[in-house]
């Protein structure tokens, strides 16, 4: 009886994460299809297999923008989702995200003194424009490994998780503060590249730029699996954890370095995507009834990365020449429906379960 309960509960999840899939494949193919210039499934396919769409033009938009934009939406959904996952099991806190413990603040932060100081530091830090560049890019990585540093350093010295969390958001106001000081002495032009990068973008990110994201974002995702048990534990509580062996000192430490790598990396390359990584693991956990991080970090990897693409195919406003910030869509469409699930389940109060 219970090997047929155990072989019926695998079907079920293995038929789950296999619909999943194909609708990340789905919606993948729709993001490559939509925007300014709609390009037919049937040329999208083609171009797949290593042909070509029937027209220069929309090769073109396929190889230099639309691909690299999809595989970043894919990725940064899934990243974010299992960033916000960790840290809500950590801290027990339904309101934790990923940029919890300051590492949005601090990629912000190094933005912000290469965009504003850049005038002071003449050619070698002044930003010819608002686009993409490696001066950002790694501006906002060394804030960010400023910060994983300080965490690291004060999870040796402080024994609980709260003191640790108020320790990240306090980080993150004094973060705030120093970027409003360099906003109120910067000029005008540079304000308006560090909102702009504020807004985040999913359509930015070259195959340079790619190359190197993608390999640290799929380490931190098989990071994240190899977590799994762990995070589980902590379900039952930190004592209860203890007393099955866990080291909670090393599982803190990789959980945080973890977290950081997933969401350092996506402030760093795409700009801060806020409320999607606090949203998706309780949609994920409402929607597919499970708490069990050996299921949900596939789900939320697959789940993250349909939604994530959905949003920016409503960003792209298909047909039109405008983009929307992808921050404003993310929120706009993803707070609502997570009210309307709480108000239906009406707590957040989640135990262990298969």
């Amino acid at each position: 009886m219970i090997n047929q309960y155990f072989e019926a509960s695998v079907r079920k999840w293995r038929g789950l994460l296999l619909f999943l899939a194909a609708g990340l494949a789905g919606c993948f193919l729709l993001n490559l299809s939509f925007g300014s210039v709609d390009i037919p499934l049937k040329g999208i396919s083609s171009y797949l297999f290593g042909k070509s769409t029937g027209s220069d033009s929309w090769d073109l938009i396929l190889s230099n923008f639309r691909l690299p934009k999809a595989l970043t939406a894919t990725l940064v959904g899934g990243a974010l989702g299992i960033s916000g996952l960790q840290m809500q099991t950590l801290f027990k806190n339904s309101l934790a995200g990923p940029y919890v413990l300051g590492i949005s603040s601090g990629a912000g932060l190094g933005v912000a003194v290469a965009i504003f100081l850049g005038f002071y530091f003449g050619g070698f830090l002044e930003l010819s424009g608002i686009g993409r560049s490696w001066l950002l890019v790694v501006s906002a990585g060394i804030g960010a490994l400023l910060v994983l540093l300080t965490i690291a350093f004060a999870a040796n010295r402080v024994r609980d998780s709260v003191s640790l969390l108020i320790i990240g958001l306090m980080f993150g106001a004094a973060s705030g503060a120093v970027i409003s000081i360099l906003q109120f002495f910067s000029q005008a032009e540079n304000i308006q590249a560090y909102v702009i990068w504020s807004f985040g973008s999913l359509g930015s990110l070259s195959w340079i730029e790619l190359s190197v994201f993608i390999p640290i974002i799929l380490v931190g995702l098989i990071m994240a699996f190899l977590l799994s048990k762990p995070l589980n534990a902590l379900l039952l509580g930190e004592n209860y954890a203890i007393s099955l062996g866990l080291n909670m000192k090393l599982t803190r430490h990789l959980i945080i370095i973890n977290t950081s790598i997933l969401a350092g990396t996506v402030t760093a390359f795409c700009g801060p995507i806020a409320f999607f990584g606090i949203a998706l693991p309780h949609l994920t956990r409402m929607l597919f009834n499970t708490t069990n991080h050996l299921l949900l970090t596939p789900l939320i990897i697959l789940f993250g990365g349909i939604l994530m693409l959905l949003f920016d195919i409503i960003a792209q406003l298909p047909g039109s020449e405008s983009t929307l910030p992808i921050n404003a869509i993310t929120a706009l469409f993803g707070a609502p429906f997570v009210i309307f699930l709480l108000l239906r389940k009406k707590n957040l109060n989640y135990t262990f379960q298969s």
